[in-house]
């Protein structure tokens, strides 16, 4: 399924865990340095109502005046539990890519404004590089240097798989359940 900008609450909500989308439109880049300002009460340099996050730490160089991307795969997500699901509410931000998937605080938080999250495949940042087609810009690169700066990235058909939904749902959760099930059968 292709998800095109702007990421409205209807299309958001329309998604559901297991879903295969690629995205078209801007995306902006956040680590664990952006979701702690932003937290604390810093003011975001980008409009993040009805966008995406993407917890990403990328390699961006300068090539003949523009910024180029040369690997931009996930970074692990659980780390911005404290701070996702307030930020999604302050900020109506729609989605989150990641890896490794969320707690349920960001589920909760998912429900209560219309938002996903999306999982990227983990190992592939060069391959998820190619997707992105520009770098629009870039903020706080100065406060809190390259990887933890907020990109924003161009992106063309970028793959991802829904794994909590606005509804409630959560892979993550029904693979830790099973898991524990599985484990308490063998023990």
């Amino acid at each position: 399924m292709l998800l095109e900008a702007p990421f409205t609450e209807a299309k958001i909500r329309a998604l559901a865990v297991g879903e295969m989308v690629e995205i078209s439109g801007l995306v902006f880049t956040g680590r664990d340095a952006v979701h702690k300002y932003l937290h604390d009460g810093g003011k975001p340099p980008v409009d993040l109502t009805d966008s995406i996050i993407y917890h990403c730490g990328p390699v961006v160089v300068q090539e003949k005046g523009r910024w180029v991307v040369k690997a931009a795969g996930p970074t692990t997500s659980i780390r911005e539990e404290p701070f996702q699901g307030p930020l999604m509410e302050r900020y109506k931000i729609r989605g989150v890519i990641g890896k490794g998937g969320m707690g349920p605080k960001t589920l909760e938080y998912c429900q209560k404004v219309g938002g996903v999250y999306l999982h990227a495949i983990g190992g592939a940042a060069q391959v998820l590089a190619e997707r992105v087609v520009a770098v629009e810009g870039v903020h706080l690169m100065e406060e809190f240097g390259s990887p933890e700066a907020i990109w924003e990235f161009r992106v063309e058909r970028f793959p991802v798989v829904v794994t909590m939904d606005s509804h409630g749902r959560s892979l993550h959760r029904d693979v830790l359940a099973a898991s524990q099930e599985a484990l308490a059968r063998l023990l």
